[in-house]
C-alpha cells in the first residue's frame, strides 16, 4: 500500500529518506528548508544505494524489482549503468571534479568492461545499439555523462578503451530512432563524439539531422509534441528542450542557443505553473516514474540564463519537488532505491519499456548541481511558486490546455482539451489531471471522462481529439464516437468548474455518463448536475498513485433529439471548509433552434457564455465588474 500523500503544503514528511541529510535552513529556504547541501546528500545517497547491484566488472547494474522491461535483462542492466552514471556526472562535475566516493573509477571500470565485447553474452558485455533499441536511449545518457566529466575520466582513459567506447557510441549516429524525443539521442551522442574528435563527419550529420526532425513538432509558445500527433507532456521539458539546449550550451553554439534557449524561456513561463504548493508536479503523461526529472528544465533555464523565473523561485520549485518525493518514500526505506512507481511501487504509472533502473532518469533533476555554489540560484532566498501566490486560470493555446490553481490549498489542475496518445490512454485522454490525484489505472472505469454507454455498459473512449481553442477561463475540444460527435467545454473560476458536453448524431435515448476526479478524502472530489444529468452512485474504488482507495463521483443522462446538452459543476479541493459548490455558480441552457447557449454565472459576477452549434463551440467571457462600475466589456474567442 502506498503511503498517504501528506498535507498539500508545508508538509510534515510521511516518510524520511533512508540516508542522512543536513539540517534544514529555513532562513535561506523558508519554503522547503533545503539547500544545495541537501541536493548533494540526496545524490550521494541514491548513488550509494545502487552500488551493491553492479556486476563484478561494474558494466551493468541489475537492480531488484522483479519487473523486467520488454528490452530484457541485459538492456535493463545497461540502463542501470547509464542513468546512475549521469547522476554521478552531475554530482562530480558540479563539484569541480571532486570525487571522494570514487565514483569515476567505478564508471571507468564499467566502460572498459562493457565495451570489451559488445553484443556478446558474457556477464559484462553491453548490448549493441541498433535501430529503435533501448541502448540508443542509454547511449545519450552516457555521452552526456562522459562529456561533463571529460577532464577527470575520458581524457585519462587508455587509448584502447576510448576507441572501443567511441566505436560503441558511434552506432547511435546511424541507428534509426523512434519518431519522438528519441531523435535527440543521436544529437547528444554526436555532440560528444564531435567534441572528442571521433567519427566527426557522421557525428555532425547526426546532430543536424535530429535537430531538423524535431522542428515539425514545434507547436509554438515553447511547446513541442513528442512526435507526430498531439502527445503533450513532461517530455517537453526533460527531453525536447533539455537535449538541444544542453548541446548548444556545451558546444558554445550561440546560434543554436538563441533558437532553442528562447523556446525554453517561453516554455518555462507556463511550466512553472505545473507544480503544486507541496512540490508535487502535475500527474499527466507517460514515464511518470522519473518523478523529480520534472525539475530539469527549471535548472536548465538558470544554467543557460534562459529563464523568466527568479533564482529563488527556481530553487523553491525544484527543491520542493525533490523533497516531495523523498519525504513520501520514493527511495525505499529498506534499500534506498527508487521504486517503479510514484511514491512507492505502483504499476499504474509504468509502461512496457519500464524496467528496474528506469526511475533513475530522475538523475536529470540533479542538473542544478552544475551551477556553482555561489550562483544566485543557490544563494538567493526561496520565493513562492506560482501556485502559492494567487488563484489563477491560465490558457495554454499550443497544447490547448487550461491550468487552474488555487492558493488556499496549493492545488494545480490541468483541463485537457488538446493532448492524447491512445497507447498511454489514462495519462493522456482524460478531461483533467492534477498535482494531487492520479487517473484510474488501465482497465478500470475512467475518471474525468464523458462518454456514451453501449448496450454492454461499456463507455466510449475519447480518441481523435480536435482542439477548439482555449481562452479566458475556458478550453474546448471535440471527438467522434462512431457516427456521433461530442463537443466538450470546460469553464473554470476559482476552484470550481463547469463542464459542458454537447452530443449530436447519437440515437435518442442513448445513455451518457460523466465522471469526476478520482480522489481520496483529501482532496475532495465533487460533481453537481446542472442540466440533463442526475447523480448516480460513484464508480467502484480503485488504487491510484496517490491512494489505495480513490472514489470517483459520477452523473448520468440520456440523449434527446438531434442535439443534447449536458452541464455539470465540478470541483477538486483540499480546503477544509469550502463553500457549497452550488453557491459558486449558476447555469442556464437556452435552446435557439439550431444552436444552444449555456450561460454560467459565477458568484463574483463573472460570466461565461458557450454557444454550441454545428458540432463546434464559441465562448464569450464577461469579467466581474469592478466595485461601483457597470459590467465590463464582453470578450469573444
Amino acid at each position: 500500500m502506498r503511503p498517504a500523500p501528506g498535507p498539500l503544503r508545508d508538509e510534515e514528511p510521511a516518510a524520511r529518506p533512508p540516508f542522512p541529510l543536513p539540517p534544514e535552513d529555513r532562513a535561506l529556504s523558508p519554503r522547503t528548508g533545503w539547500t544545495r547541501a541537501h541536493w548533494e546528500a540526496a545524490a550521494d545517497g541514491l548513488l550509494a544505494a545502487v552500488t551493491p547491484y553492479a556486476t563484478p566488472g561494474r558494466a551493468l547494474y541489475h537492480l531488484p524489482g522483479g519487473r523486467p522491461s520488454f528490452s530484457g535483462h541485459r538492456s535493463d542492466g545497461l540502463e542501470g549503468y547509464a542513468r546512475t552514471f549521469l547522476l554521478a556526472a552531475f554530482r562530480i562535475a558540479g563539484a569541480g571534479g571532486a570525487d571522494p566516493h570514487g565514483l569515476l573509477g567505478r564508471y571507468a571500470d564499467g566502460l572498459a568492461a562493457g565495451t570489451r565485447r559488445p553484443g556478446g553474452d558474457g556477464p559484462e558485455d553491453w548490448p549493441r545499439i541498433t535501430d529503435r533499441s533501448q541502448p540508443l536511449v542509454e547511449a545519450a545518457s552516457m555521452a552526456l555523462a562522459l562529456r561533463l566529466t571529460r577532464p577527470w575520466l575520458w581524457d585519462r582513459l587508455d587509448t584502447a578503451v576510448r576507441d572501443r567506447a567511441a566505436a560503441w557510441l558511434a552506432d547511435a549516429l546511424t541507428a534509426e530512432p523512434w519518431p519522438c524525443n528519441w531523435e535527440l539521442f543521436p544529437v547528444t551522442v554526436g555532440g560528444f563524439l564531435a567534441a572528442t574528435g571521433h567519427a566527426t563527419e557522421a557525428a555532425r550529420a547526426a546532430r543536424e539531422r535530429g535537430l531538423a526532425r524535431i522542428e515539425t513538432w514545434y507547436a509554438g509558445d515553447g511547446w513541442y509534441t513528442d512526435g507526430p500527433g498531439r502527445a503533450f507532456d513532461y517530455y517537453n521539458g526533460w527531453a525536447m528542450h533539455l537535449y538541444p539546449v544542453l548541446e548548444a550550451h556545451l558546444s558554445a553554439d550561440a546560434r543554436l542557443l538563441n533558437r532553442h534557449g528562447s523556446r525554453l524561456e517561453t516554455h518555462l513561463a507556463d511550466y512553472a505553473r505545473l507544480f503544486g504548493a507541496d512540490g508535487a508536479p502535475l500527474h499527466q503523461g507517460r514515464s511518470l516514474t522519473y518523478r523529480m526529472a520534472t525539475t530539469a528544465p527549471l535548472w536548465l533555464g538558470a544554467l543557460t540564463g534562459r529563464t523568466p523565473l527568479s533564482p529563488g523561485t527556481t530553487r523553491r520549485l525544484a527543491s520542493g519537488t525533490l523533497r516531495h518525493f523523498l519525504d513520501r518514500g520514493a527511495a525505499g526505506p529498506a534499500t534506498g532505491l527508487l521504486s517503479l512507481g510514484w511514491y512507492g511501487p505502483y504499476e499504474g504509472v509504468l509502461q512496457r519499456y519500464s524496467g528496474p533502473a528506469s526511475p533513475y532518469w530522475a538523475a536529470k533533476a540533479f542538473l542544478g548541481l552544475l551551477l556553482p555554489p555561489d550562483h544566485p540560484v543557490w544563494t538567493d532566498p526561496e520565493e513562492p511558486g506560482p501556485a502559492e501566490r494567487a488563484d489563477a486560470v491560465t490558457a495554454l493555446p499550443a497544447p490547448n490546455w487550461l491550468l487552474q490553481s488555487t492558493s488556499a490549498d496549493g492545488l494545480v489542475r490541468l483541463h485537457n482539451h488538446g493532448s492524447e496518445d491512445a497507447r498511454y490512454d489514462p495519462h493522456y485522454t482524460r478531461l483533467a489531471y492534477s498535482t494531487a490525484t492520479g487517473p484510474a489505472p488501465p482497465g478500470a472505469e475512467p475518471d474525468n471522462h464523458f462518454g456514451l454507454l453501449g448496450e454492454d455498459g461499456a463507455v466510449s473512449p475519447r480518441h481523435g481529439l480536435e482542439p477548439l481553442g482555449a481562452g479566458e477561463g475556458w478550453a474546448a475540444s471535440r471527438h467522434g464516437v462512431g457516427t456521433a460527435r461530442v463537443v466538450s467545454v470546460v469553464l473554470a473560476h476559482g476552484a470550481a468548474e463547469v463542464r459542458v458536453h454537447a452530443v449530436t448524431g447519437a440515437p435518442p435515448g442513448t445513455p451518457v455518463r460523466l465522471t469526476g476526479w478520482a480522489a481520496g478524502p483529501v482532496p475532495r472530489s465533487e460533481l453537481l448536475p446542472l442540466h440533463g444529468l442526475v447523480a448516480t452512485p460513484p464508480l467502484p474504488p480503485v488504487a491510484t498513485a496517490y491512494t489505495a482507495r480513490a472514489v470517483t463521483p459520477a452523473v448520468s443522462g440520456r440523449t434527446g433529439g438531434a442535439a443534447s446538452v449536458f452541464v455539470c459543476a465540478a470541483r477538486l479541493t483540499a480546503e477544509p471548509r469550502p463553500a457549497p459548490l452550488g453557491d459558486l455558480v449558476r447555469a442556464e441552457v437556452r435552446d435557439d433552434g439550431a444552436a444552444r447557449t449555456v450561460t454560467a454565472r459565477w458568484r463574483d459576477g463573472t460570466e461565461h457564455r458557450v454557444h454550441l452549434t454545428a458540432g463546434t463551440a464559441r465562448v464569450e467571457h464577461r469579467p466581474a465588474p469592478a466595485p461601483g462600475r457597470a459590467p465590463g466589456r464582453t470578450t469573444t474567442t
